[in-house]
């Protein structure tokens, strides 16, 4: 016979309203006897029902991540799996589970969210990503439904939005101006997708700094493709074709570089003997490449704990406002410039 809430009260010697209340994370109930309901919640193999408490409460205990497109693709790239440990670090301490989006286009992901919103699966919703003419934060203000914004929105009123970002065009100017400061002047620009806001952010940053130093800007020196290994390689063909290449590369992504790397090599071009090179990222693999990464450190699981943080204080205190966070980035510097 399933073990009920009346049991673990008579074992711990409560009343079943407190067991409920233990199960919630009440603060209203001690830590002592949150304590002994926990034990005798063991002792008796006691597991609650969320199903039948979310009906009661009105509450799925659940969040809703949102990604740019499918896992396939997206967690092909390290950022995504370091920013869910970062955001499931903090949605287990505060209770929640997670559910994860799986379209592959715009639309299956805008169809996606208005399930979660419309058949009530979440309490809130994370989005890992903002994109230039994004469908799904206008979407998510018109019905108020609480979420949260890893990036920075995009000819959206910034203070109708709560996002954890880096201040991205600070970051690429930084890096443009380091490389500078080595001596480079003919410096490349390896970006992501222009349909993300980061990826224009980086470019301003760089276009910024080179201005600064009234050194022109050269449109063939700028170049995008997808933040895949593949994407490294054939920026990498386009710019070593030009008549003067770049002797340094600003490359938007630690997984691209790597790409990037392995494409110079086959050219037998050494780094960072002929070729300089800055990333964006800091993951594992920017220290496990030949030579190592030098890079931005973006701080990606805090990104994650912080965007989760905010989601929760909104779904629990909705009268708090919006909050814009910006978590601080560093540069690393290794092996891959000169």
């Amino acid at each position: 016979m399933a073990v009920t809430i009346k049991d673990v009260a008579k074992r711990a010697n409560v009343a079943p309203s407190t067991v409920s209340r233990v199960i919630a994370n009440s603060s209203r109930i001690s830590e002592k006897t949150k304590e002994r309901v926990r034990k005798a919640m063991e002792e008796l193999g006691y597991h609650p029902n969320f199903n039948a408490r979310s009906l009661a409460n009105k509450s799925t205990k659940t969040l809703g991540i949102v990604m740019p497109n499918s896992a396939k693709i997206a967690f092909q790239n390290p950022f995504f799996p370091e920013v869910i440990r970062g955001i499931s670090m903090k949605a287990y301490q505060e209770g929640y589970g997670l559910y994860l989006s799986t379209g592959q286009t715009e639309e299956e992901i805008l169809e996606e969210v208005k399930h979660m919103v419309y058949g009530g699966r979440v309490d809130g919703i994370l989005l890992l990503y903002s994109r230039v003419n994004d469908q799904v934060m206008p979407f998510l203000i018109e019905q108020k439904f609480p979420f949260v914004l890893i990036g920075r929105p995009h000819n959206i009123d910034e203070e109708q939005v709560t996002f954890v970002n880096n201040d991205n065009f600070k970051a690429a100017k930084t890096v443009t101006e380091y490389l500078m400061l080595l001596g480079h002047e003919r410096i490349g620009f390896i970006g992501g997708n222009l349909d993300f806001v980061v990826t224009i952010d980086h470019m301003k940053g760089y276009e910024k700094a080179l201005s600064n130093a009234n050194i022109p800007v050269r449109q063939e020196y700028i170049v995008h493709h997808e933040e895949l290994l593949e994407g490294g390689q054939d920026a990498v063909i386009e710019l070593m074709s030009l008549g003067e290449r770049p002797t340094a590369l600003i490359v938007a992504d630690d997984i691209m570089t790597f790409g990037v790397l392995k494409m110079l090599a086959d050219m037998n071009v050494q780094v960072p003997k002929d070729m300089s090179i800055v990333s964006f990222n800091n993951v594992m693999i920017s220290e496990l490449s030949s030579p190592t990464m030098t890079t931005v450190d973006i701080h990606i699981y805090e990104l994650g704990f912080e965007a989760t943080n905010c989601l929760i204080n909104k779904i629990k205190l909705p009268e708090l406002g919006e909050q814009q966070v910006i978590v601080p980035h560093k540069l690393v510097k290794r092996e891959s410039c000169k």
